[in-house]
Parts: structure tokens; C-alpha cells; sequence
């Protein structure tokens, strides 16, 4: 991956005149780790980054072993279940990234603190019901004090909510129309299933034995969306069906993270009042290719993650997946994580009858090295861009909270973000 410019932090938009500019919070972690890395070979000069967790020795062993540049940053320490403390913390800093997850476990004190210090909190969560929980209780705080708390900010779901922004953008400025039937299409994909994520469906899991009645949540595919009232009509398109994608030439079938991502870009679109269009309909799978085999993937493919969060929810069978799946923690190594990529492509019907087509991706590990870069942007982002940034504050998308800056400090980043139109025969 290559490297953004090394510009000078005071030149970018670091006004908030607190002691620091980032916190990573969760820095000894595995993926905590890999953001406190990328930052401190890739921040602009002069950026002021400290260490946050609950562990001095674990927190000053990670430091020791960064590149020369972090060898001074502060170490803040803050439980994440102690709210004086995280307070104390977030009034130190303009933004925090933070990797300590299940977020419906450890995320909601932190982005509490957050909301009611006027900090911006980006973070990593593929949760439901930890964004819905964050909307319902703090984004009136969070307005009210200029924050930004942006769930999302990792490949959970900045590839799918960028890309479909730039394909609106696109169309709105090439007079195309509105955004009707779009899919996006894991082109590409190479690299394997986060601790985090598999901690996340357990969490997850538990919370909906506690309180069933959490489970309208998760069946709502418009539950992050501010007024379901307004949605578009009819039943969304299906991300679990097998089909033959005459626009990708192969088979395809469930992704996933879609269940996830789909109502990310929906709130967005809300968000945004509608722009994309009232017709707006979204979904996300993968493709699996033209051969015979391909459809016997894709029907295992969904018979496993099926399994899995059906397994999560029962005692006999989470016991065996806990001692299968990767654990919270753990990770890939260097190599390992450098050899991944991932690629989707978004295909944007609009209202003119063209199609926009947008390709993001990048030659990196999704759930890991790539996920550290996309967080650790969006950190510097919110830091730094405030001139640049949407005015808005609350709990929002990293579409509607970065949008355009953050696409643009990715490509920097080396990340593949480009634009095209197929045009309607005549």
C-alpha cells in the first residue's frame, strides 16, 4: 500500500485546540495494533496520537514496538465500562477510533463519552443492534454537541456506503437520474474471517436470547433508516437467493456481511434526505463465477454462515464453533495479511436507463490490513478535514459524516476508487 502525502497536520484542519488530534482506543489489540502502526507511518507530520486502553504495561510494550515515530506518544488508560474515565478521555482528543468490540458488549459507554464531550468516535462495528441502540440514545446528544459518531468505518461497511455514494454522485453530475436497482458484486475477496467479527455474531447472539423481542430489529432491512415511513414500497431485493448475474457473467449468492451493509447505505440515503431516490433499492453478493461448480459454492457458501449464526444461538453448538472459528485477538500474519485484496463492483441502475459502475478495492487483507487503513483514515478524517467534512453531526454513516474526503485520503492510501457509465443503447 502506498503512503499519503506527509502534510502538516496544522495545514489540514486541526482546530479543536485539544492535547490531541487521535486516540486509538484499543491499542494493544490485534487490529488496535495494525491502526497504531498505519498511523504512525502514515499520519501527516505534526499529528498528535495517543494510546487509550485498560492496560499501561500492555499498552507500552505495543508502543515500544512501533516505528520510531509513536516511541512518545501518551498512554491514556480508560476501562471501557468506566464513564468518568472515557469522559476524560474524549475531552482530551477530536476524535477516537476505537477497536474494542463486541461494541454491544464494550462500544456504548465510549460512544456515550463521545457524544456528550463533542468528540468524533469512528469505529469498527458490523452490529445491528449496537448502531440502533447508539441512534436511539445518543444522536440527539451528539447533534446538539457537534459530534460525529460514525459506526462502520472498516470493511464493515466503507467499501459498499462510499461506493454507492460515488455512484449517486456520478449520476447527479452527469444528469443520469436517480439511483434505482443497485447491486454490489464481491468481485474478489482474499482473506479470512475476523475474530471480531465471529465475537460479534456470539454478542449478538446472547443479546437476543436476553430480549427476543430485539429480533423485529434484525429482521427490519430498513431498522437503521431514521423515518421507515418514508422508504421506497415493495419488498427490498434478496441477498440470500442463488441466480445467474448476466451483469458479472457468473453465479452469485450471499454475502456475508450484507445483512449489515445494506442497512448502512439505506440510512444514508435517508440521511441524505433521499437523494439517491425514492426507488432506491440495494442489495449485496458475492460472485462465485460462470463454471459448473460455482452454484454448489454459493449454495455452501450459504449453508455455512447460515450455520454458523444459527450455531452461535445454541449452548451445544457454539461450544464446537467457539474451539473452530478464529478467536477475538487473534490474526493473520504480516505476510498473510499483506497477500489478501478484496474487490467489489457496484452496479447502479438509474432512472435514465444508464448504469453507473464503481470498482473499490484494494491489494490488502479485508478483515484486517485494510480494515486498519480504512479506520485509521477516517480517524485522521474527522481529525483533520473538519473544513472539508458534511455539516452534520449525531450518528451517522461514514458516507454522510467523510463522504468525499475520506474517498480521497483512500485513494491516497492506494486504494482502487474509480467511476464509469454503461450507456443505454439508443
Amino acid at each position: 500500500m502506498t503512503s499519503n502525502p506527509q502534510t502538516n497536520a496544522a495545514d489540514i484542519g486541526s482546530q479543536s485546540g485539544r492535547e490531541f488530534d487521535v486516540v486509538v482506543y484499543g491499542a494493544s489489540g490485534f487490529v488496535g495494533r495494525l491502526v497504531a502502526e498505519y498511523l504512525a507511518k502514515h499520519a501527516p507530520a505534526g499529528t498528535k496520537i495517543g494510546l487509550a486502553g485498560r492496560s499501561e504495561r500492555r499498552l507500552s510494550e505495543v508502543r515500544a514496538g512501533l516505528p520510531a515515530a509513536a516511541r512518545d506518544w501518551p498512554i491514556l488508560i480508560a476501562d471501557a465500562h468506566d464513564g468518568a474515565a472515557l469522559r476524560a478521555m474524549a475531552a482530551r482528543t477530536t476524535a477516537i477510533a476505537t477497536t474494542v468490540g463486541p461494541y454491544i458488549r464494550y462500544g456504548f459507554d465510549l460512544a456515550a463519552a463521545c457524544a456528550e464531550t463533542g468528540t468524533h468516535c469512528a469505529d469498527l462495528t458490523g452490529e445491528v443492534l449496537f448502531a440502533r441502540e447508539c441512534i436511539d440514545q445518543l444522536d440527539e446528544t451528539a447533534r446538539a454537541t457537534g459530534a460525529r459518531l460514525v459506526n462502520s468505518c472498516g470493511f464493515d461497511s466503507i467499501p459498499s456506503d462510499l461506493s454507492v455514494l460515488m455512484a449517486y454522485e456520478y449520476a447527479r453530475d452527469h444528469g443520469l437520474g436517480e439511483l434505482e436497482e443497485v447491486t454490489l458484486y464481491v468481485m474478489d475477496m482474499k482473506g479470512g474471517l475476523s475474530g471480531g467479527t465471529v465475537d460479534s455474531a456470539r454478542a449478538t447472539a446472547e443479546k437476543i436470547r436476553k430480549h427476543p423481542e430485539l429480533r423485529k430489529i434484525l429482521r427490519d432491512p430498513y431498522s437503521l433508516s431514521p423515518d421507515r415511513a418514508h422508504e421506497p414500497s415493495g419488498s427490498s431485493p434478496a441477498t440470500t437467493t442463488l441466480a445467474y448475474s448476466r451483469e458479472v457473467g457468473g453465479w452469485v449468492g450471499p454475502f456475508i456481511m450484507a445483512e449489515h451493509n445494506v442497512r448502512v447505505v439505506r440510512r444514508s440515503n435517508a440521511l441524505f434526505d433521499w437523494a439517491y431516490g425514492r426507488n432506491f433499492r440495494y442489495r449485496e453478493v458475492v460472485r462465485h463465477g460462470p463454471g459448473p461448480l460455482a452454484p454448489a459454492a454459493a449454495i455452501g457458501t450459504a449453508v455455512g454462515l447460515r450455520g454458523i449464526f444459527i450455531g452461535m444461538a445454541l449452548s451445544p453448538t457454539r461450544a464446537v464453533l467457539d474451539r473452530m472459528l478464529p478467536a477475538p485477538g487473534e490474526g493473520p500474519s504480516r505476510e498473510q495479511r499483506e497477500a489478501g485484496r478484496f474487490l467489489i463492483e457496484v452496479r447502479a441502475g438509474t432512472s435514465s436507463g444508464n448504469t453507473v459502475v464503481v470498482r473499490f478495492g484494494a491489494r490488502a487483507d479485508p478483515g484486517y490490513l485494510a480494515t486498519s487503513i480504512m479506520l485509521g483514515e477516517s480517524a485522521l478524517c474527522l481529525a483533520l478535514d473538519g473544513l472539508r467534512l458534511p455539516n452534520r453531526s449525531g450518528v451517522l454513516t461514514p458516507a454522510t459524516a467523510m463522504g468525499d474526503p475520506l474517498v480521497d485520503r483512500l485513494r491516497a492510501a492506494g486504494f482502487e476508487a474509480t467511476t464509469k457509465v454503461i450507456r443505454r443503447a439508443p
